[in-house]
């Protein structure tokens, strides 16, 4: 129950015992999106060509769950670093009801603009009739996955970082092994084909909820959610969104940039579509891996920031930098080595092979220099300081390469658009520096 050790600890065993356990969970999550691409892509191209569609939207529901818990995660870690155990509680408590009340509005809401939204993008009704069918299942899940990631963000604010590990790999190897068996239909299973990948998504996601809630029952912790703690205090209210709208947007934004970026790439082929597709499911293998550290340094920014520990949330920031940059480097040696072999494994046509090589080798240009940018936007958040993160992800994925990327095409055609990633990355990162440095001066 005692969290001094956030402020106590050496920095480095410190950020390792918090980020070791959601790095290895997110790269089983990263397998899982591979995984689960890999499979739909054994259905058929037009599949694979929904999938990537219907993505934007996916992460749209992902962004306002994850980015309002993000919200919680910092209010509720700042009010245990000043010892404020009630206004904690009355956080979770609040927080919890409202992301779920989210999560109910996303299933309505985008189950109800999906076919406007791939008739956007596709004239074809076969990839229109697969992308509905996938998203109504998999939409339906989105209270639970909101309720899911509220108790991540709880559990991870006191540092309970081996269970939410254990919550989230039951839930991605559920997803894994089922999604095979409901897709082609092994054993009792019948073959459901892509709404069997949706389900087989949505299953994992109920699994990884009922684990929270059962841990959560069976071993109290030290933040409670109860009726006694809920109480709609205005200031709270303003606290949680002033942190989880930013947060929620800086999440979003990635959905703006595929989708803009499919209207420039479908004017030259499917096959660039389905390319920036595939690179999205395994960049994931990098950034959520980021992410394992970017979830563990936000507790201990926000604990030591409540604490009064400036010094040390600057040491913290460095080493959680340096760990990045480790992560980006190794990514960075793959789609420089191996490209073909990674787009091979959801296609097998040669020219979106070849096109998804050249991509892979580009677009990882611009990995190492974007550590800056993900270490300080997540930072930020971790201290309250969501406007300045936005800045940053509006920067990254918006004001920089969106503009960028249309210039580029226009010169040189889609190859054009692949250099805009590691160009924006680089000039993103000297900005975030200095984000950065002015949002925390003391």
């Amino acid at each position: 129950m005692n969290q001094t050790f956030m402020k106590e600890k050496p920095i480095l065993p410190l950020i390792l015992s918090m980020s070791l356990p959601m790095v290895l969970s997110m790269m089983v999550n990263s397998l899982y999106n591979i995984a689960d691409s890999f499979f739909v892509a054994k259905i058929s191209e037009n599949a694979m060509t929904a999938i990537a569609l219907i993505f934007p939207v996916q992460n749209l529901i992902n962004a306002v769950t994850i980015g309002f818990s993000i919200g919680m995660n910092a209010v509720i870690s700042f009010h245990l670093g000043a010892q404020e155990n009630t206004k904690a509680n009355t956080a979770a408590t609040l927080g919890f009801l409202l992301n779920a009340v989210h999560g109910i509005l996303l299933s309505i809401l985008c189950i109800a603009v999906m076919p406007v939204f791939l008739r956007m993008f596709t004239s074809n009704p076969q990839v229109i009739d697969l992308g509905m069918r996938y998203s109504r299942i998999a939409f339906s899940f989105s209270v639970i996955i909101a309720s899911g990631m509220s108790f991540e963000k709880i559990f991870q604010s006191i540092g309970k970082m081996t269970m939410t590990m254990v919550c989230m790999l039951c839930g991605c190897i559920t997803n894994i092994v089922l999604d095979p068996v409901m897709i082609f239909g092994i054993g009792w299973f019948p073959e459901m084909g892509i709404e069997g990948a949706a389900l087989a998504t949505g299953v994992g996601q109920l699994v990884n909820f009922a684990l929270y809630l059962i841990i959560y029952i069976a071993k109290p912790i030290q933040v409670r959610i109860g009726l006694k703690y809920l109480s709609f205090q205005k200031d709270l209210c303003t606290k949680l969104y002033a942190i989880g709208i930013p947060s929620t947007l800086n999440l979003a934004l990635p959905s703006l940039l595929v989708s803009s970026l499919n209207v420039i790439l479908s004017a030259y082929s499917q096959s660039y579509v389905v390319v920036l597709g595939v690179y999205y499911k395994l960049q994931t293998f990098i950034y959520l891996t980021a992410n394992g550290i970017v979830q563990g340094l936000r507790p201990l920014v926000g604990y030591n920031y409540g604490a009064g520990e400036y010094r040390r949330v600057n040491k913290l920031y460095t080493t959680a930098l340096s760990l990045t940059t480790a992560i980006m480097l190794l990514g960075t040696v793959l789609c420089q080595a191996i490209p073909g072999k990674l787009i091979g494994l959801f296609t097998s046509n040669i020219e979106t092979i070849q096109t998804g090589t050249v991509a892979l080798r580009i677009i990882s240009m611009g990995f190492i220099v974007s550590s800056v940018s993900v270490i300080s936007s997540g930072a930020l958040e971790g201290l309250g300081m969501g406007t300045p993160s936005l800045v940053i992800s509006l920067l990254r994925y918006i004001i920089v390469i969106i503009p960028a990327a249309f210039l580029l095409s226009c010169l040189f055609g889609a190859v054009g658009v692949w250099h805009a990633f590691w160009i924006s990355e680089s000039l993103t990162a000297i900005a975030s520096f200095f984000v950065y440095r002015k949002a925390t001066v003391k």
